[in-house]
């Protein structure tokens, strides 16, 4: 990803116009937070939390041609001719959601991911309706069934923040990372085993690697 101070500074102005458009009694909004899970931690770039469900939302400041698909392990950023690729943000959302629902014991269902590019980008490629370029307030009207009561969404705003205040911080959270993504035994993406499997076929066939318990809901592999 090309990243620059001009890029950082339009990121900010975009994501603070986001917010200007949203009621803010409707949808309460808690940042950037570190949650503790089964199988480490994750951060959160934003959480909306309202009657109609929980919001999660990841921004990503990119620019040029964006190539994904939501089966892809990586998508693409084409600038100037050249490639970039970067982790499915969808896939990093899933366990964003997972990891919350945990968090605050409620049904996975209720909590909904969403993508929003920010930069000055465009998508190549068909998108789900949840990976955004602006509209985030149109996207959220589509959602206008109840799920939790006024109550439930104060107990949920509470357990957020007093993580916040007395959660794990940054530091740990990047500890946590590393130990995720060198266990060999559980899967970083899903916390499912991860096993030994041969590759069957291709270049590397007869080669041995770890993949996921869980596939083919979840294709993580890493070469041994």
């Amino acid at each position: 990803m090309i990243w620059s101070l001009k890029g950082w500074i339009g990121e900010k102005a975009l994501t603070f116009g986001m917010w200007l458009h949203l009621d803010r009694n409707v949808y309460r909004r808690v940042h950037d937070i570190v949650i503790p899970a089964s199988n480490g931690t994750t951060q959160i770039d934003h959480v909306l939390v309202s009657v109609y469900g929980i919001f999660v939302i990841e921004t990503k400041n990119y620019t040029g041609w964006i190539f994904g698909n939501e089966r892809d392990d990586q998508w693409c950023q084409v600038i100037y001719g050249r490639k970039y690729h970067f982790q499915n943000p969808l896939r990093q959302n899933y366990r964003h959601t997972k990891c919350l629902a945990e968090f605050l014991d409620v049904n996975h269902d209720w909590i909904h991911p969403v993508v929003i590019f920010v930069g000055d980008s465009r998508f190549k490629t068909p998108m789900p309706d949840n990976v955004l370029h602006g509209g985030l307030r149109s996207y959220l009207a589509k959602f206008q069934e109840p799920i939790f009561s006024t109550s439930a969404v104060e107990i949920i705003l509470n357990k957020l923040q007093a993580g916040k205040k007395t959660g794990i911080n940054h530091t740990q959270h990047l500890h946590s990372l590393h130990v995720r993504h060198s266990s060999t035994t559980s899967c970083p993406k899903c916390g499912g085993e991860l096993v030994m499997r041969t590759a069957r076929k291709g270049a590397n066939a007869g080669g041995q690697f770890f993949g996921c318990s869980q596939y083919p809901k979840c294709k993580y592999v890493r070469s041994l």
